[in-house]
């Protein structure tokens, strides 16, 4: 198999530098490739470094799904790839293996369209970020098929383009990414493989640190946003569930074990999932 590797990125900082030098001490062979926004820091220049193709969108055109596939058609001119790995730039790999792990299952099952790897918490998480991770991402891999709705709900669906690898002919059957959602591309790819008769792998040996400690107001932002996501793609709740069910069980696990770390961190917790709540629901109805 062939292996493609694309990254987003826009003022990427110096830590991009330290995942470059890790994507070049993988033991997977990839044609890399960053797709920019037009940065204004050493991004380019450090990509260029490393041999890394640099391909360039004007910064107002970035689109979390439209991107991803521009940058994608462009690699597969000149690249014949089987299989295109996605990550993003404030990632960083586990080990020198994190990217073949998050690949073999395409080797070994031929029915899975799309694999995501296990996202651990960077140094500096909050405990309430280190919870988001190991809920999202627990340390039993699992694959999943459309059946499985019955028992996680839309959580079946979940995937995340931080870490991410597709089987090429299977992310063109469904059509690619697509170009008119806000973000949740990734969701919007892994629904519509689940529906057409494909599963999902997640990959909890494939590892890489990744988490953010979120303001209540870049939780709002976000959540308008997802908000309007669920209402434009409504054909996802109504085959997978509520996305609403899920948060509530979240919320409740979440801040029964932030109390038993810390009580005092609830108080912020419960200030960001009510900005999470009110940005949802406001997206929800502003479609």
């Amino acid at each position: 198999m062939n292996y493609g590797l694309i990254i987003p990125t826009l003022n990427a900082g110096t830590q991009f530098q330290t995942l470059l030098e890790q994507i070049s001490k993988q033991t997977l062979t990839t044609q890399k490739l960053i797709v920019d926004s037009e940065s204004t820091d050493e991004t380019i220049s450090t990509a260029k470094k490393f041999g890394v193709e640099v391909l360039t969108v004007q910064r107002k055109n970035f689109n979390h799904g439209g991107t991803r596939q521009f940058a994608l058609e462009h690699l597969l001119k000149t690249s014949p790839l089987d299989v295109i790995i996605f990550l993003t730039q404030d990632v960083l790999l586990h080990d020198e293996n994190s990217l073949s792990k998050l690949i073999k299952i395409f080797a070994e099952d031929e029915t899975v369209g799309l694999s995501y790897g296990r996202q651990l918490p960077h140094e500096n998480a909050t405990n309430e970020a280190k919870f988001l991770r190991a809920f999202n991402y627990p340390p039993e891999s699992q694959l999943r098929s459309f059946d499985d709705r019955k028992i996680f709900g839309i959580k079946t669906a979940f995937a995340s383009n931080s870490f991410a690898a597709y089987r090429i002919s299977a992310l063109k059957n469904v059509g690619g990414f697509p170009n008119h959602v806000p973000l949740c591309e990734d969701m919007f790819v892994a629904a519509k493989m689940l529906m057409s008769g494909l599963k999902i792998f997640y990959a909890a040996d494939a590892q890489v640190f990744h988490s953010h400690n979120y303001t209540a107001a870049q939780e709002f932002r976000r959540y308008v946003q997802i908000g309007k996501f669920h209402a434009q793609e409504s054909w996802i709740r109504e085959n997978f569930g509520s996305a609403e069910g899920a948060g509530k069980k979240f919320v409740v696990m979440k801040l029964t074990a932030l109390a038993k770390k810390n009580p005092f961190d609830c108080f912020g917790a419960i200030f960001r999932d009510a900005a999470k709540f009110f940005g949802y629901r406001l997206g929800m109805f502003t479609e």
